[in-house]
């Protein structure tokens, strides 16, 4: 009985489910936990083309960007101060994430996105009202750490909650809240770049209080799903929710081999240890590799620094936000398609146009790259071949 998206199937068995008001309005609400990783992607790099925010905090990057034409742009943003700035997330989040499965599974999906909504919301708040570059990067800290908790626990909620059929789609949904809240952010960093005064910067960085706001009311008024409630050991509880979530009232088999699947991964002694073992290296292979190589892109540089990079190649201010603006909206469109045709397609197909249609772009931008490119193909053919296996 192999777990899938945290429900378990035996074999190609599909358990009987309807798609129900209930489950529809638990995940979206659920799936809105990506925004608060959305909005942090696309706020930072817009925030640091503000001269208001530069002048303030790195005042040596402002001078630098004011100097001569002459000078490489993107030399002007050589700062590791202001790296710090932008890093200081992602490692906190990488950090926390090491411990979000173990909160995750002891106290519940719930519990864990009530705390990173929390810390997500401080350390919001911390950089709204910012007033030296150490309150910044504390506030970044937290705000990486909430999302260490929210992007492990939303995704396994929403894979608990929706039916087999639509698992897919609705996992996604996770994927759509991040391209929103990107797109989101590009929008108000538009806006408020336009804004005299610090306040523009600080509505950028403090508006990231809205969507974590949104998430711990959001954990707060969801229900738990029947997998946490087995693992704490409340099994009715959890067969009726399941029925309320299925809206049905046979799920006797579903609720049986979730509880076997509970009680066979309790039994299990070093879990780590055993994913080293030679019959799960090609799953632990695909799982390392497949993400490896979708960062190899430079699609985070393009989300984290877009209105850098195109100031860089002499947009102005205005124009490399606006252009930072159309670039999330083909991804929140693109997200969209994937949406509907992850489940009518498959994942393997979508895998593969999403590969190929990244490797020619890469050829396109980088000709002086082919080489390179050509052998990253011929692995990643490779890969999907094994996961077609």
């Amino acid at each position: 009985m192999p777990a899938v998206g945290g429900i378990v199937t035996n074999g190609n068995k599909a358990y009987p489910g309807n798609l129900t008001p209930f489950v529809m309005m638990t995940c979206i609400v659920a799936a809105m936990g990506g925004l608060i990783f959305g909005y942090d992607i696309g706020i930072s790099g817009g925030v640091t083309t503000m001269d208001t925010f530069l002048s303030k905090f790195f005042p040596g990057v402002y001078r630098k960007k004011k100097a001569s034409a002459d000078t490489n742009q993107y030399c002007k943003y050589n700062s590791q101060t202001l790296t710090m700035f932008t890093s200081s997330l992602y490692l906190a989040a990488l950090l926390a994430s090491l411990v979000a499965s173990t909160v995750t599974r002891k106290f519940g999906r719930k519990p864990s996105m009530l705390f990173g909504g929390a810390l997500f919301c401080t350390g919001a708040i911390i950089n709204g009202f910012a007033q030296a570059v150490w309150m910044l990067i504390l506030g970044r800290i937290l705000l990486g750490f909430g999302i260490g908790f929210a992007n492990q626990s939303v995704p396994l909620y929403l894979s608990e909650m929706a039916p087999y059929k639509y698992r897919g789609a609705l996992n996604i949904g996770f994927q759509l809240s991040i391209t929103i809240g990107i797109l989101v952010a590009e929008i108000l960093n538009y806006f408020f770049a336009k804004i005299d005064g610090s306040l523009g910067w600080r509505l950028s960085l403090g508006g990231a209080v809205v969507p974590a706001l949104i998430i711990i009311v959001g954990s707060l008024v969801l229900p738990d799903t029947p997998n946490s409630m087995i693992e704490r050991g409340q099994r009715e509880e959890a067969r009726e929710k399941l029925k309320k979530i299925r809206g049905i009232d046979a799920v006797d088999e579903e609720f049986d081999d979730l509880v076997a699947a509970s009680d066979a991964s309790k039994q299990v002694k070093h879990p780590w240890r055993n994913l080293l073992q030679r019959k799960y290296r090609p799953h632990l292979s695909m799982a390392i590799l497949i993400p490896f190589f979708q960062q190899l892109t430079g699609i985070n540089v393009i989300m984290f620094y877009a209105p850098v990079l195109f100031e860089t190649i002499g947009f102005k201010n205005d124009a490399a936000l606006m252009s930072s603006v159309v670039t999330g909206s083909v991804n929140v469109a693109a997200t969209v398609v994937s949406i509907y045709g992850v489940d009518k397609w498959g994942r393997r197909f979508l895998f593969l146009e999403g590969g190929t249609q990244m490797f020619i772009c890469q050829v396109k931008i980088l000709p002086s790259t082919s080489f390179f490119f050509h052998h990253y193909f011929q692995l990643f053919m490779r890969l999907s071949a094994i996961i077609d296996s």
